[in-house]
């Protein structure tokens, strides 16, 4: 039974289907591991496809060493304390290992037990869905049939091991919906990412998800095949990825005067163009990932000095601006089982006084959390920067009275994160997991008198 937040009820999933639902809608135990194909059953004809996809986040949404300490440290943990979020125990492999959801295998083994929870989003996933039960999807709402005839993007497909039939849902933006846009069981949207796309420029003009995270290239989809001048990419590129990241917001630095003053006010100011991403910057788990802006001055012996942001004075700018000393993700110890836990850096590293683009979430308790399915609120504020928005950080420095004359350079420099650095240290994931990467930079050189 699907209820209203999304989330399956553990009692009730195996046996009971409200009458509306298509009969193959995605239900707990309602398939078996046998009916789907291994991804490497695909790679004998596909061969490029599979490289493709075998390192994908796709391929990696259930064994990604985060989504297992949030799966098997954090999610599963909760949901045998709490029965408000019991549902998150099969909810969160409903996306990230959808075979295992469907077969019942829930919970499933951890990544290092090799078991076919591993193979994550896999062709077999993709290529059996049929459609949806919600116009707008979301929370795993996909109808699937799996089988010999696989969903195609081509009404001319011909395959040789399968057959194959045309699905607009599958090159439509309402089959990525099914699990990138989520509501938590206090009713909050915990990832909009969908939503976000449809309500921006980007789906007026008809740009489909795809469209940027599957580009197109001239070759064959199969061994065999007919060559083609659009064969889609299954790399799906997104934030994970440094070479996707880069450029993706731009950034340019103005100054009000061409020469800085000791003892006196330095005036300059950012301004940030997300002219690349079609929805919000950061999407997705937005309640873990980082976007900020550090704005530093360098002196003439190489002495650097940080800017903090000008305020703007609007409701919840506080979780906008790094704070050393502000604590938060206390969630996550007393789901651990750690007494007395008062939370670690809720900005990791992040230089005190930089401006963080974030839209926060908040547990019942009202504190601020990375645990998505434990969020009652995140409409407190959302500083993200949208598709084709601008925003303007100002900065006023006050010029050191001993400031050394010659050149003085003004650098912008924008970071993203997976999570702040701070979780990732504290739940022991590896650096790479959350080791900032550089989105875009902006300097100026002007000269002290």
């Amino acid at each position: 039974m699907r209820i209203a937040n999304g989330f399956m009820l553990m009692c009730a999933v195996a046996a009971l289907l409200l009458p509306s639902s298509p009969l193959n809608a995605a239900e707990m135990g309602s398939h078996k591991y046998e009916q789907f194909k291994k991804p490497t059953s695909c790679k004998g004809c596909h061969r490029d496809i599979y490289r493709e996809w075998s390192q994908s986040m796709m391929a990696q949404s259930f064994v990604h060493e985060w989504d297992q300490a949030e799966y098997f440290k954090l999610a599963l943990v909760q949901a045998g304390q709490l029965d408000k979020v019991a549902g998150v125990k099969a909810g969160c492999i409903g996306c990230h290992s959808p075979l295992a959801f469907l077969s019942g295998d829930i919970p499933p083994k951890q990544a290092a037990a090799g078991t076919r929870a591993n193979e994550g989003v896999s062709c077999e996933v993709c290529h059996s869905i049929t459609g949806s039960t919600e116009k707008e999807p979301f929370n795993f709402s996909f109808v699937i049939e799996p089988g010999k005839t696989k969903q195609a993007p081509r009404k001319d497909a011909r395959p040789r091991g399968h057959k194959a039939v045309y699905s607009a849902f599958l090159r439509s933006p309402e089959l990525c919906a099914t699990c990138h846009d989520e509501q938590s069981p206090y009713g909050a949207w915990v990832k909009s990412t969908y939503r976000e796309w449809k309500a921006g420029p980007y789906a007026k003009e008809g740009v489909r998800c795809q469209d940027c995270h599957m580009y197109r290239y001239e070759g064959k989809a199969a061994i065999g095949a007919k060559k083609r001048s659009d064969v889609a990419h299954h790399v799906f590129h997104g934030s994970h990825e440094a070479s996707k990241l880069a450029g993706a917001v731009d950034l340019a630095l103005y100054l009000k005067s061409a020469k800085a003053v000791p003892g006196r006010k330095l005036e300059l100011s950012v301004q940030l163009f997300n002219g690349k991403v079609g929805h919000m910057i950061p999407s997705g788990s937005s309640e873990e990932r980082m976007l900020w802006l550090e704005v530093w001055a360098i002196d003439e012996n190489g002495k650097s000095y940080f800017l903090k942001v000008d305020r703007k004075g609007f409701k919840g700018e506080e979780f906008t601006i790094a704070d050393s000393k502000a604590l938060a993700y206390q969630a996550m110890g007393e789901i651990m089982g750690e007494k007395g836990f008062k939370g670690i850096p809720r900005d990791g590293s992040v230089p005190d006084g930089a401006r963080i683009f974030r839209k926060p979430f908040f547990d019942p308790k009202g504190r601020m959390t990375i645990c998505q399915w434990y969020t009652a609120d995140n409409e407190v504020v959302d500083y993200r920067i949208g598709p084709r928005e601008s925003k303007i950080e100002t900065y006023t420095w006050t010029v050191p009275e001993d400031l050394p004359k010659g050149e003085l350079t003004i650098k912008a420099n924008l970071f993203f994160s997976q999570v702040p650095d701070s979780v990732g240290k504290y739940l022991g994931l590896p650096e790479e997991e959350y080791r900032p990467l550089l989105v875009n930079t902006a300097s100026a050189v002007i000269e002290v008198e």
